[in-house]
């Protein structure tokens, strides 16, 4: 999880993001970030999201639990 973490944070070009961080509030969140944190998960989980999947999502914990229920390890 903290690896995961430090990926988002290196998307956003910050120096740390936790589980409580709501994405919307890094002005570096745009759309090409949240293009980025889709390839990333694509590549470092294997797990293929969209835009849309992205839309419910606050925090950097949301995004989170979401990889985790696309990797079927607990219910979203």
């Amino acid at each position: 999880m903290d690896e995961f973490y430090k990926k988002v944070a290196d998307i956003l070009e910050v120096d740390g993001v936790t589980g409580d961080s709501v994405l919307a509030g890094y002005p570096e969140w745009d759309s090409l970030s949240v293009l980025s944190v889709i390839a990333m998960i694509d590549s470092s989980y294997g797990i293929n999201l969209n835009s849309t999947d992205l839309a419910g999502v606050k925090t950097a914990g949301e995004l989170w639990q979401l990889v985790q229920a696309r990797k079927g390890k607990q219910p979203l």
